[in-house]
């Protein structure tokens, strides 16, 4: 579903990402974890050309993300077809980035209605689901302001749900939450991860990383230091700097 090939990505004399090369199988929960600095966001970002590239490839589900090739050197598309290729792709943010004058379900209808053109009848019937989904049949009317920050989290969730996405991207979707609320939004994640949705997260989240995920990667200084079955990984690194990362985390 995702393969990156010596992905790079400077800012200016900055090397945040220093050639990634990784794949994400159909189906699989890749948890990236990692220093703050490490490039894990980036790279997140980079998957749905939110931020461009400065060297290597990125395809997800076969196609080149954000780019044409032509005679080895790659183009960038233009913002509507690269606008086309992020239909396909669910993001989520740590902060919830929801519509303050929508309510919960008109939050939820927004971009189907208005990017893929479905019938407002239709798009309330599937958006009601999705909240029902995540827990918040009963908060549909709510503005988010009325809305704690986890319920705000789980309708972004619906959300991005709402777009029918092949894939799920979410950068530290818990982290800018209380933390009597993280347990409810990672609930909807390990449901999704059950029913077979393909994810890609960054968390500091290790217990959720070790339950959930298939694979996790370790970054450090825009580098994979090491990858592998997240429990083999926690309970015997291989590297120093995983050793010191997770004695800090565990």
């Amino acid at each position: 579903m995702v393969r990156a090939e010596l992905v790079c990505k400077d800012f200016g004399a900055l090397k945040v990402l220093r050639g990634i090369t990784l794949d994400v199988q159909k189906g699989q929960v890749l948890v990236l974890v990692g220093p703050s600095g490490s490039g894990k966001s980036t790279f997140l970002r980079c998957i749905n050309h939110l931020e461009t590239i400065s060297a290597g490839r990125l395809y997800v589900d076969g196609e080149l993300v954000g780019y044409r090739e032509r005679g080895g050197k790659l183009h960038e598309m233009k913002p509507s077809d690269v606008a086309k290729q992020r239909r396909d792709v669910g993001m989520v943010f740590q902060h919830f980035n929801l519509f303050p004058h929508r309510t919960a379900l008109g939050n939820v209808i927004e971009a189907p209605t208005q990017v893929k053109g479905i019938k407002k009848g239709q798009a309330l019937e599937r958006g009601k689901d999705l909240l029902e989904q995540v827990g918040l049949a009963d908060k549909a009317e709510a503005y988010p302001a009325q809305l704690s920050g986890g319920q705000q989290q789980r309708v972004a969730i619906a959300r991005a749900l709402a777009m029918d996405p092949k894939l799920m991207l979410f950068d530290e979707p818990t982290s800018a939450l209380d933390p009597e609320l993280v347990g409810e939004v990672l609930g909807v994640m390990k449901k999704l991860a059950s029913e077979g949705m393909t994810m890609v997260v960054v968390t500091h989240e290790m217990g959720f990383a070790r339950e959930v995920a298939d694979e996790i990667v370790f970054m450090d200084g825009g580098v994979v230091v090491e990858h592998g079955d997240p429990v083999e990984v926690m309970t015997n690194p291989q590297h120093e700097r995983t050793k010191a990362f997770l004695s800090k985390v565990m």
